[in-house]
């Protein structure tokens, strides 16, 4: 974990974070112990990018009333119907949706 947390850049105790709520839904195994670790549950193309973004941010949604599974009113909306921003975000979460649950873990991803 301590050589993916320098290659990445990331705090330990983050990744920690990532890597529990991952194996909590199923896609990272663990192990306690001096041998133990993390690896992938499943095989890498049972699992898709949007997969990851859903269990680590728990929505593919930019704001909270485009959220399919964590929906709350906006603060600052008067009428959720007629915002027209909220239909953009619907929009933009869904086509996100459509990008990232079609590359899983198997597929290359062109650098640059």
């Amino acid at each position: 974990m301590t050589e993916i947390a320098t290659a990445q850049n990331i705090p330990a105790k983050f990744l920690t974070v990532i890597l529990s709520e991952m194996s909590r839904a199923g896609l990272v195994a663990t192990m306690r112990g001096k041998d133990g670790g993390y690896w992938l549950a499943l095989s890498p193309v049972d699992v898709s990018y949007g997969d990851i973004v859903r269990i680590t941010r728990g929505s593919l949604a930019l704001v909270p009333c485009a959220s399919r599974y964590a929906h709350e009113t906006c603060k600052n909306c008067l009428e959720e119907e007629k915002c027209r921003l909220r239909e953009l975000m619907l929009r933009v979460r869904d086509e996100t949706a459509q990008v990232l649950d079609k590359i899983t873990l198997a597929d290359p991803i062109p650098i640059g």
